[in-house]
C-alpha cells in the first residue's frame, strides 16, 4: 500500500508541475480513494474489537483535501498513514531482534548413539525419547535436557543462565538445552524430550511475549475520543472564522497523530527487548506497565533470595545414631521435590549408605514427606511442626544465617534433625536496596521455611517484614492482603506458582530449568542473578517513561502546528510534509527504549 501511494505521490507531483490537473484529480481520487477504503474498513474491525482509533482524523483529512481539490497534500497524507504503518512494523522488528536471536537459536537437529550399532544418526530434535544416548559435537547447542555420560564437559551457559564463564561438569550432572559445548565431543542421556526441554519452555515464553500488547498502546489508543474533539473543534472554528474551507483540511492535514499510535507500542517492544537482553523473558507488554508503578514487593526465599543449593553441613543425632538419621532422611528424601532433597540424598550417597526399601510415600506440600519402610516403620522429613504431630514438642536450635534444620522422625520419636546450608545469593542485599531507592515502600519474605532462618535470611539481605512457615493459600492471601499495591511477588518452586499468578507481578527465578512457576509467572529470569528483579524494574520505569513521553510529544506537535495551520500560516502541503517529519522523530524516540538495559547496568554498584 505504501509503495502504491509513493507511486501515486510521484505522479501527482509532475502532473502538478505540469499543470495538468484534470490529470492530477484523477490520480488523487483512485489513490486517496482506495486508502480511504481499505483504512475505514480497518476502523470499522477496531470498533467492533472496542478500539476507537485515531486513524479517523486522517480519513476525514483526506476527504477534505479532495473536496478544497488540495491534491498533494492529500496523497501526502496518504504516504504518513500508510508509511508510519510500515515504519511501526520495521521498528517493531528492530525492537524485537533479540527476541528473534534467542528463537532462532532452538536446536533443529540431536545426534542419536543408535543403542544396537553404535552408529551415529541425526535426527530431528523433536524425534529424541527420554533415555536416547546422544552425541554433542564441539560447539553444538545441546537439544535437550540430559544427563552427562562422558566423563567432563564444559559448557558455555552464557545464552540460557546469563553466566558469562563456562561451566565445569562432571558425569552424572544434569545439563540444559540451549548451552554450547565448548569442549571436545560428549555424551548425554536425554532426561526430557525436546518440548518439555528448557531451551523450549524460553522459547514458547518468547513467543508470548513477541505477540502481546500493553495496555498503554490501548490507553494511547483512548486518547483518540478527545483529540478528534479537540481537533475538529480547531478546524471548524478556523474555518468559520477565516470563512475559508482550505482552512479545514489545512488544521486537519496536521492532525494526525501518528506518534499516539506508533511510538508507544513500539517503546513497549524495545522495552521487552531490552529486558531480554537482561536475561528477563517478559511474557506481556502490559507487565512493563505494571512493574514500573510497583510499590509492594515479596520474595520466597529458598531457591529465591538464596542459591538453592543446599549441602548437609551437619546431622545431629536424637533418637538413633547420626548415620542412622542421615540413612532414613534420605529414603524418604527420594520421594521429595524439594530443593534439599538433592542434597540429603548427595550426602547419604556420599557415605556410601546403604538407604532402606521404601514400599510406599507421600509427600506433604510445603511439610514434608512421610515415607513408610519394609516393616511398618513410617518415617517423617520435614518441618518441626510436620514432625511434632508425632513425636510432640520438640527444641529447635539456634542456626545462622543460610542454614536450616531438617527433622527426622520414626514412627513417634525424634530420630534426630540435619543442618543444611542454602547461602544466600551474591546481589540479594544489593537488589532490595535497589528496589527500595526505586520507590518500592513495603518489602518482605514469604516462605514456607521455619522463622528462625527466615528472619537470619532477611536481617542479612535488610528486609524487615517476614512471614514463615507459610502454606501455597496462606502465601496468596498475604499476597492479597499486601499494600500499597501493585505487588512483586519473586519465586522459583512449583508451590511458587499460586502466588505468582496471584500478585500484581510475578517474576520467576527459572535460572537451572523450567518449573511450573515460570508457566504462571508474567516474567521469567532465566540466569541464577536474582539482581535481575531490580534490572527488570528499572527498564520498565525507563521503558514506560520513554512511551508517555513519545504520547505528549505526539499531542503537543499536533496541537502546536493546527493552531498555526488555523491562522493560515501553514498550506497543506507543507504542513503534511511537517507531520511526516514528527512522525519519524516520534519513531527514533521511542526506539530509545532498546537502551533501557544500559541503564540497568549502570545503575547497579
Amino acid at each position: 500500500m505504501m509503495l502504491f501511494v509513493i507511486a501515486g505521490l510521484a505522479a501527482g507531483v509532475i502532473l502538478w508541475a505540469t499543470g495538468l490537473t484534470t490529470a492530477l484529480a484523477v490520480i488523487a481520487y483512485l489513490v486517496l480513494g482506495i486508502v480511504i477504503v481499505v483504512t475505514a474498513i480497518e476502523m470499522a474491525w477496531d470498533l467492533l474489537r472496542g478500539h476507537w482509533g485515531l486513524d479517523i482524523l486522517a480519513v476525514i483529512a483526506m476527504i477534505a483535501t479532495l473536496a478544497v481539490q488540495e491534491y498533494v497534500a492529500g496523497l501526502i497524507i496518504a504516504l504518513m498513514l500508510t508509511g508510519g504503518e510500515a515504519l511501526e512494523d520495521l521498528a517493531a522488528r528492530r525492537a524485537s531482534r533479540e527476541l528473534d536471536q534467542l528463537m532462532s537459536r532452538a536446536p533443529a537437529f540431536a545426534q542419536r548413539i543408535h543403542p544396537g550399532t553404535g552408529q551415529v544418526e541425526s535426527i530431528g530434535v523433536d524425534e529424541v525419547q527420554v533415555g536416547d544416548e546422544l552425541l554433542v559435537r564441539s560447539s553444538e547447542i545441546l537439544p535437550v535436557d540430559g544427563v552427562l555420560l562422558s566423563e567432563h564437559a564444559t559448557i558455555d551457559e552464557s545464552s540460557v543462565t546469563g553466566e558469562p564463564l563456562p561451566a565445569s561438569y562432571h558425569a552424572g550432572d544434569g545439563l540444559l538445552s540451549g548451552t554450547v559445548n565448548s569442549t571436545a565431543s560428549f555424551t548425554i542421556r536425554a532426561q526430557k524430550v525436546a518440548a518439555e526441554s528448557h531451551y523450549a519452555s524460553i522459547v514458547r515464553l518468547v513467543e508470548e511475549a513477541v505477540g502481546s500488547r500493553a495496555p498503554m498502546v490501548r490507553l494511547a489508543d483512548r486518547y483518540a475520543v478527545p483529540f478528534t474533539v479537540v481537533s475538529l473543534l480547531i478546524a471548524g472554528l478556523a474555518w468559520f472564522l477565516s470563512g475559508d474551507p482550505v482552512r479545514f483540511a489545512e488544521v486537519l492535514v496536521v492532525a494526525t497523530p501518528c506518534p499516539l499510535l506508533i511510538a508507544a507500542p513500539v517503546a513497549f517492544m524495545g522495552g521487552m527487548s531490552s529486558a531480554a537482553r537482561l536475561n528477563v523473558i517478559i511474557k506481556d507488554g502490559s507487565v512493563l506497565e505494571t512493574l514500573a508503578q510497583v510499590r509492594s514487593a515479596a520474595f520466597d526465599k529458598t531457591g529465591t533470595l538464596t542459591q538453592g543449593r543446599a549441602d548437609v553441613v551437619e546431622v545431629r543425632p536424637g533418637a538413633r545414631t547420626a548415620e542412622e538419621t542421615l540413612r532414613l532422611a534420605a529414603a524418604a528424601e527420594q520421594y521429595s521435590v524439594h530443593v534439599f532433597a538433592e542434597a540429603v540424598i548427595a550426602a547419604a550417597r556420599a557415605r556410601q549408605l546403604a538407604l532402606p526399601e521404601v514400599t510406599e510415600a507421600e509427600e506433604v506440600a510445603t511439610h514434608g514427606v512421610r515415607a513408610s519402610l519394609t516393616g511398618g516403620t513410617v518415617v517423617r522429613v520435614g518441618k518441626p511442626a510436620f514432625i511434632e504431630e508425632v513425636a510432640g514438642p520438640i527444641d529447635r536450635p539456634a542456626l545462622r544465617a543460610g542454614e536450616t534444620a531438617v527433622y527426622v522422625s520414626v514412627d513417634d520419636e525424634l530420630a534426630g534433625l540435619l543442618i543444611v546450608s542454602d547461602p544466600i545469593r551474591p546481589h540479594a542485599a544489593e537488589t532490595i536496596a535497589r528496589l527500595r531507592a526505586a520507590g518500592v515502600a513495603e518489602i518482605a519474605i514469604v516462605t514456607g521455611d521455619v522463622a528462625p532462618t527466615a528472619e537470619s535470611v532477611a536481617q542479612l539481605v535488610g528486609i524487615g517484614t517476614v512471614h514463615a512457615e507459610t502454606t501455597p493459600q496462606t502465601k496468596v492471601e498475604i499476597i492479597r492482603a499486601i499494600r500499597p499495591r501493585p505487588v512483586l511477588m519473586v519465586g522459583d518452586g512449583i508451590n511458587d506458582a499460586p502466588v505468582l499468578a496471584a500478585a500484581d507481578v510475578g517474576i520467576a527465578m527459572a535460572g537451572r530449568g523450567s518449573t511450573v512457576a515460570s508457566e504462571s509467572a508474567a516474567a521469567v529470569i532465566t540466569s541464577n542473578d536474582i539482581a535481575r528483579v531490580a534490572d527488570v524494574a528499572h527498564v520498565s520505569r525507563r521503558t514506560v517513561h520513554i512511551a508517555l513521553q513519545s504520547i505528549w510529544m505526539g499531542i503537543i506537535i499536533s496541537v502546536g502546528l493546527m493552531l498555526v495551520a488555523a491562522f493560515g500560516f501553514l498550506p497543506a502541503v507543507v504542513g503534511a510534509l511537517l507531520q511526516e517529519v514528527v512522525d519519524v522523530v516520534a519513531i527514533v524516540s521511542a526506539l530509545r527504549a532498546l537502551q533501557a538495559f544500559k541503564g540497568a547496568q549502570r545503575d547497579r554498584p
